[in-house]
């Protein structure tokens, strides 16, 4: 049987794309353009997107297992919408969905609520999914590295909560033994939901911290200001998008993004392995740079 991968050439399609082929799974790579896709023999890959109802059709004919991961966009949620109606429409009940960590509790963030609200409608449709709710991707501060760097100063609104922020190699490789676990067993499985977090809860000082250590000069935490990081963020993104993301800081200010009891140990786990910590990130980053 089939297992289709959505969202196959981002960061984290791409690494569960190479995780279940490399096991020997039957892989197929969901892509806008299959041309510009770069994947390992044995992948098959088909041309779709999630607003293009025929080629969704296409793409889930034959498929018994659905990673499903929608970019965060305008229409996210009527993207996963009409996906899963395809899916059930195609037959398919075993799914693993990338949702986020605190969707139920960071109401008012836009594309926080879109994501829970997808949550509800694999719940009401009745798929058999893991729902895996990842924390802040470490690699998103590969963004703001030039900042770090250049000005001395680390800018993310992480507060003194704390993040229990996930490496994006650790949320590819779960994603990938949920989505055999589900495709191998006998009967589809019933609905659990796992939260995706790292080895440690950092605050706002204990990443600059990190960052000073690795870089041997002072850094300094700086981003408590949500004004001033939406109004940065506007440079480079959307304004809809750069005001998404100042809601999700002021949360990351009010609430922190915190492990639920006994998620660090479920997920070493679950890998065999420690779970990458931050530093493991920062020490790489510089070394590549």
């Amino acid at each position: 049987m089939t297992i289709l991968v959505t969202g196959a050439t981002g960061n984290i399609g791409r690494q569960v794309v190479e995780h279940l082929n490399k096991r020997g799974a039957d892989v197929r790579a969901l892509a806008r353009d299959p041309s510009k896709a770069n994947f390992p023999d044995g992948v098959s890959v088909v041309q779709g997107d999630f607003l293009d109802v025929d080629s969704l059709r296409n793409a889930m004919s034959g498929v018994s297992t659905l990673f499903l991961l929608n970019a965060v966009v305008p229409d996210e949620f009527t993207q996963a919408l009409i996906a899963l109606n395809v899916a059930r429409s195609a037959g398919i009940e075993r799914i693993v969905y990338l949702s986020v960590i605190h969707a139920d509790v960071y109401v008012n963030v836009p594309h926080f609520a879109g994501k829970f609200s997808v949550e509800r409608m694999i719940e009401q449709m009745d798929f058999k999914a893991t729902i895996l709710r990842p924390a802040y991707f470490i690699q998103n501060d590969l963004t703001i590295k030039d900042v770090i760097t250049g000005y001395g100063v680390y800018p993310m609104p992480v507060g003194d909560k704390g993040l229990a922020m996930i490496d994006v190699r650790d949320i590819a490789e779960i994603a990938a033994l949920e989505l055999l676990r589900r495709e191998q067993a006998s009967e589809p499985l019933p609905l659990n939901r796992i939260n995706l977090v790292g080895p440690e809860t950092l605050t706002g000082t204990d990443i600059a911290a990190i960052w000073s250590d690795v870089l041997a000069r002072q850094i300094n935490y700086g981003g408590g200001d949500t004004q001033a990081f939406e109004r940065n963020l506007k440079q480079f993104m959307p304004a809809w998008m750069a005001y998404d993301m100042r809601m999700m800081g002021e949360r990351f200010l009010t609430d922190g993004m915190l492990p639920g009891a006994g998620d660090v140990e479920r997920l070493t786990q679950l890998l065999g392995r420690p779970l990458r910590q931050y530093r493991d990130f920062a020490s790489e980053t510089v070394a590549s740079a």
